[in-house]
């Protein structure tokens, strides 16, 4: 893949085939049928913090790399060059994820981006927490991007957010019972970045302690009451 020397890793499990949500499968459709398009696009992915928003990006570019197209992830949150989003014109697809994080300059590359890729077949596609028309952005940038095809992520349910955990897990070779995640979903966050944290925190302790990951071990690490 096109990285253009840019120091991003991209989750081998973010993949569109395991992207879940039923309410999801429309911009898994339209995104499906985008690869066989030969116009450019831009799509805007709205979702809550957890929603999936760079499974989907990343889906995108393995699935694009699987393909032998050219294409670029990049995560806004993250420290950018200035000029680095100019030459993205040259690519098949573009993902830029967190685009609320994005400098006044990198905006305003952004929607040079936009206005360029009309003459090619370019597909853009990012994210953003809240809706086009409320970014705290460059005026322009926001009324093009209203312009796009716009998408929200549903909220996933809890046995949504144990499956992608159980697939987290996995890959960790880490065995949870499903109870832990319900106790945690109770009272700790419902929020799966701070429960990844907290199981990565159970699972040190657990190897430490030599035991499994129990309610009384998640009470003592993360002060639970």
């Amino acid at each position: 893949m096109n990285q253009l020397g840019l120091p991003f890793s991209l989750n081998s499990r973010m993949l569109l085939r395991n992207f879940i949500g039923e309410k999801n499968k429309q911009i898994l459709n339209f995104i499906n049928n985008l690869f066989s398009q030969q116009d450019s696009c831009v799509v805007y992915i709205q979702g809550d913090e957890s929603t999936g928003k760079t499974h989907l990006l990343q889906g995108i570019a393995f699935e694009s790399l699987s393909r032998d197209l050219n294409v670029v992830y990049i995560d806004a949150k993250q420290e950018l060059p200035d000029g680095v989003i100019s030459g993205f014109d040259a690519l098949d697809w573009v993902c830029i994820d967190n685009i609320t994080c994005l400098s006044d300059t990198q905006q305003q590359e952004l929607f040079d981006l936009y206005n360029r890729i009309k003459q090619t077949s370019t597909k853009l596609v990012v994210s953003g927490v809240c809706l086009p028309g409320d970014l705290d952005m460059l005026k322009d940038l926001k009324t093009r991007l209203s312009l796009a095809f716009v998408f929200s992520l549903e909220a996933l349910d809890d046995n949504s957010k144990v499956v992608i955990l159980e697939g987290k897990m996995l890959d960790k070779n880490i065995k949870i019972d499903s109870k832990i995640y319900a106790y945690l979903f109770k009272h700790y966050s419902r929020n799966l970045t701070d429960i990844l944290s907290a199981v990565n925190k159970l699972d040190e302790s657990s190897l430490q302690q030599k035991q499994n990951i129990t309610i009384p071990l998640i009470k003592q690490v993360l002060s639970i009451d």
